[in-house]
């Protein structure tokens, strides 16, 4: 059973997402997305310590700096992001075995199509990953 969460992401900080991907192509590339009530207003763009174009890891003085500015803007963490530069937007298995919070959106950026990104969230419950609703700005 999903947790009913849902996620809006506005244009701005879209763009930025896709900014991101694009820079860091073809390795992934990794973040947090922070906000209240399920409205992203800010992206913590990380460092992929890993440099791989197949999985992430962030680096905790990054994540760190990000939580006590999230605490200082009255910001909770919505979101885990990454990017899969070449694959759909999906969970791969590595993603799921890595998925340690359970009540956050793991959301992945593709840029398989590089022309049209198509960003996706996913809630990891007892190891399996069900897609969430996930509103983005530039949509009509």
């Amino acid at each position: 059973m999903g947790l009913g969460i849902m996620m809006k992401v506005g244009e701005d900080i879209y763009e930025e997402l896709v900014e991101a991907a694009r820079e860091d192509a073809p390795l992934e590339a990794c973040g947090i997305l922070a906000g209240v009530d399920g409205v992203v207003e800010k992206f913590y763009r990380m460092t992929n310590s890993d440099a791989s174009a197949e999985h992430y890891t962030m680096v905790p003085e990054e994540q760190f700096a990000a939580v006590k500015d999230m605490r200082e803007l009255g910001l909770t963490m919505l979101a885990v992001w990454h990017s899969h530069p070449a694959t759909p937007a999906r969970m791969s298995e590595e993603d799921i075995k890595l998925a340690y919070m359970p009540e956050t959106i793991y959301a992945i950026l593709s840029l398989e199509n590089p022309a049209e990104p198509v960003l996706k969230g996913f809630e990891v419950v007892d190891g399996e990953a069900n897609e969430v609703e996930v509103e983005t700005g530039n949509r009509q």
